[in-house]
């Protein structure tokens, strides 16, 4: 494909919508990598279309209910417990 498909000013205002800042070099690299993208988009294209409905299998179990643990054995393994609960590391 070649790389006329996607212009330097289809990159450029690309990146104004997504309000991004590019230099020309990035400007040139992207408008190469849209191109290619495009092109992988137009062989999917070329896949053949499958007629028929696949037979369709559940390969998943049935829900099971089954005894739970109590607390005291869930937190046993635990690196580290507070107060009966699992501790976690602090999310700042």
């Amino acid at each position: 494909m070649s790389d006329d498909v996607v212009s330097p000013e289809d990159v450029r205002h690309v990146a104004a919508l997504a309000r991004v800042d590019l230099d020309d070099e990035e400007i040139d690299r992207f408008t190469g990598q849209f191109a290619d993208i495009l092109e992988y988009f137009e062989t999917l294209d070329e896949v053949p279309a499958v007629d028929r409905e696949a037979d369709l299998a559940n390969v998943m179990r049935p829900d099971e209910e089954r005894a739970r643990l109590d607390a005291e054995e869930a937190l046993r393994n635990a690196p580290e417990t507070e107060d009966g609960y699992f501790k976690g590391p602090n999310v700042s």
